[in-house]
């Protein structure tokens, strides 16, 4: 590993002022790890993780996930953003790309997800990430039930927009699905944004969800709260997913852009031109 196991742990621990305190009193140990990736490997570790290819589309993103070692990668050395090895979801500019549906598309991107390769019920789900800068840009962090949409469960650890000093997290299920009232913003302090190295976790148990940035409690859901609004759907397996969606229906509801593409300026068509839509990923982690 690229890494003391040890010092990834640590992770799951709050910074402030300077210094590390355990938080909840607990620290993980590698004995509680169900999973761990550090994209070390020349390619992506097809074992744990499935590529998305053109056979899937949804949100009126404005790009087609493709399978191609263009858009989804691993990197060593300068390239990996100051750490020693990183993988890479990375949009391009390629017009006139058709789906299977028939549609037309002037963007390419990655997405992954470990779907029946990694499967779990409750614990922590981490992911070290640095996002890139632009307006209509759609990263995001997340898990889903291995059933049908809503009704076994969408949580999303991270999800940003391209407006870089806030990143959203929210709950997804029957009843509190799409403009789902069960979300939170949370506000980088001041030196902060997506373009820096932060930690993005939730903490799942039966009662309900901590989601975390760079280990500080950003917004808790107890059960109660979720089934307000409706059924309970988080009692059953969860896949992890990262990809890189361009403009679409989350960054058109906060931008309102609809020209040249529905979400996404012209500003950043010419920043993916410049090859600058990456996102990358230092580490991967849950426990249990």
């Amino acid at each position: 590993m690229k890494k003391q196991f040890k010092n990834i742990l640590l992770g799951l621990m709050v910074f402030t002022g300077g210094s590390l305190l355990a938080q909840e009193a607990h620290v993980k140990t590698e004995k509680d790890t169900l999973f761990f990736e550090d994209f070390s490997g020349d390619n992506l570790n097809r074992e744990k993780w499935n590529v998305m290819g053109t056979d899937f589309w949804v949100n009126n993103e404005q790009q087609i996930y493709v399978d191609t070692s263009a858009t989804v990668f691993t990197v060593k050395g300068a390239d990996a953003g100051g750490v020693e090895n990183a993988l890479v979801l990375k949009a391009h500019y390629s017009p006139n790309y058709i789906n299977y549906r028939g549609n037309d598309f002037d963007f390419i991107s990655g997405r992954i997800n470990t779907r029946d390769k990694v499967m779990f019920t409750y614990g922590t789900a981490a992911a070290r990430m640095k996002l890139p800068k632009g307006t209509g840009y759609w990263p995001a962090f997340w898990a889903l039930g291995g059933g049908d949409w809503p009704e076994t469960g969408e949580i999303d650890i991270m999800e940003y927009v391209g407006e870089t000093d806030w990143i959203g997290v929210a709950l997804h299920g029957p009843g509190y699905s799409g403009e789902t009232p069960l979300v939170n913003k949370y506000f980088f302090p001041e030196g902060e944004d997506v373009t820096d190295w932060h930690m993005y976790s939730v903490d799942w148990t039966p009662e309900g969800f901590d989601f975390r940035v760079d280990g500080r409690l950003i917004y808790r859901v107890t059960k109660p709260m979720v089934e307000h609004y409706g059924k309970w759907a988080f009692d059953n397996p969860k896949f992890l997913i990262l990809n890189l969606a361009l403009g679409g229906a989350y960054p058109y509801k906060t931008n309102g852009i609809e020209e040249p593409y529905n979400g996404l300026p012209e500003s950043t068509v010419q920043l993916i031109k410049d090859g600058k839509a990456e996102v990358l990923v230092d580490w991967v982690l849950i426990t249990q």
